[in-house]
């Protein structure tokens, strides 16, 4: 429904629900993408909203979209042996096969209520005509990773990479395993010059804090430090990060992954509790080969199960998950939104109340967090443009199909 460019509202909203506060009956003016405000009073067309819940849009804050393409290819492995055999299809992986699993990704993403993600891959200008095709906010960039590719060649294609309404580059590094010292000059360079956030896997193993310790006399963080790459970073995984370090991470944001994390066998704890008291902390699900669902209201109810399944208290709560799904996704990617308020932008997700029993103001969060899925919703709105669920599975339906017959071919 293209409405963007006009005034509507959403009518008799049975609640709004931000991570801090929820809101009951009442009307939700959007104009111009933004949300003009929260009042009794209507303006422009309407949409009737009585039968749904608004949430604020999710921000997938890691993933590999085309590794869609390789859900179930691999999955009974440790990190290191998996990573293997994903670089081995990756070598060779058809570009329009790529593509194609960027796009499966962003409507799965859709579907699921994700209104916002950050990519790791080899496709973005893939990703940013997506983008701007489905009008979802995307961040992206070429990836450094040495064995596969020449470092000076990705600072090249990144410099070309260019913002849109709906993309804007970033500088993704596989890790600090996968590139050389001098690699890593050439990235704080690139930062510099392009004003360009970092996107890395840190810390997401014993071996590799060993392996680094070992190279350089510094853990990870340590050595991120050490060159000057730690700030307005962004961090994923981190479930090996030492206590001293965390300080480190004042001026940073830090993604967390729980199902992946447990899917590849990484052990370790991220220890959510001690960094959202020190900076920015996000929630991402992984690519679809290591977790292998792209659904954020999953991630949020087992990011809190495993919090307190390790740490054997329950310090951790559902309202923190949201936030790190809303508000903390939005603030990593500079953007006034992740919360329903006037002025915010106009990224909701319509959730089917019905499923939501028993219906009680004092039991939302906990029933969008330990009880939803993305099978709740039934409407997302990014920019104030309306994608309905049943045009996306539509969609869906057609490119999935795409899929396996390139697949069977």
């Amino acid at each position: 429904m293209e409405v963007r460019n006009n005034t509507y509202t959403l009518k008799n909203c049975s609640y709004i629900v931000n991570f801090d506060e929820v809101i009951e009956n009442k009307n939700i003016v959007i104009q111009d993408g933004r949300i003009k405000d929260i009042a009794d009073y209507v303006e422009g067309d309407e949409i009737d909203c009585k039968d749904f819940v608004v949430i604020p849009g999710l921000v997938n804050a890691h993933t590999h979209t085309p590794m869609v393409v390789l859900r179930g290819y691999y999955d009974d492995a440790e990190l290191n042996e998996w990573l293997n055999k994903m670089w081995e299809f990756e070598r060779n992986f058809d570009k329009e096969l790529m593509k194609l699993g960027s796009e499966i990704s962003i409507l799965e993403m859709l579907l699921n209520g994700t209104t916002a993600f950050v990519d790791m891959y080899f496709n973005p200008e893939d990703v940013k005509e997506l983008a701007e095709k489905y009008k979802v906010r995307a961040n992206a960039g070429y990836t450094f990773l040495d064995f596969l590719f020449d470092p000076h060649e990705i600072d090249k294609k990144q410099r070309g990479l260019k913002p849109t309404e709906y993309f804007q580059p970033i500088i993704n590094v596989h890790s600090l395993y996968a590139v050389e010292e001098k690699t890593l000059k050439l990235v704080k360079q690139l930062k510099e010059e392009l004003k360009q956030r970092i996107h890395i896997h840190v810390s997401e193993t014993r071996r590799e804090i060993y392996e680094i310790k070992k190279r350089t006399g510094l853990f990870p963080v340590e050595y991120l430090n050490k060159l000057e790459l730690l700030e307005n970073s962004q961090l994923v995984h981190l479930g090996w990060v030492a206590s001293w370090e965390i300080e480190l991470l004042k001026n940073s944001s830090v993604t967390y992954c729980p199902t992946s994390n447990m899917k590849l066998a990484t052990g370790g704890a991220f220890p959510l509790k001690e960094l959202i008291e020190k900076t920015n902390v996000t929630l991402g699900t992984d690519g679809a080969a290591s977790n292998n669902s792209l659904d954020l209201f999953r991630e949020m109810k087992i990011g809190v199960l495993l919090q307190r399944q390790m740490y054997w208290n329950v310090e951790i709560k559902a309202y923190h998950l949201l936030k790190l799904s809303t508000f903390n996704g939005y603030k990593l990617l500079g953007i006034d939104g992740g919360y329903i308020d006037k002025g915010k932008v106009a990224d909701l997700v319509l959730l089917d109340k019905k499923r939501l029993y028993p219906l009680k103001k004092d039991r939302l969060i906990s029933n969008i967090v330990y009880l939803a899925t993305g099978d709740f919703v039934k409407g997302v709105i990014v920019n104030g443009y309306i994608h309905w669920r049943k045009e996306l599975e539509t969609l869906l339906e057609e490119k999935v199909k795409k899929l396996q017959e390139m697949l069977n071919s």
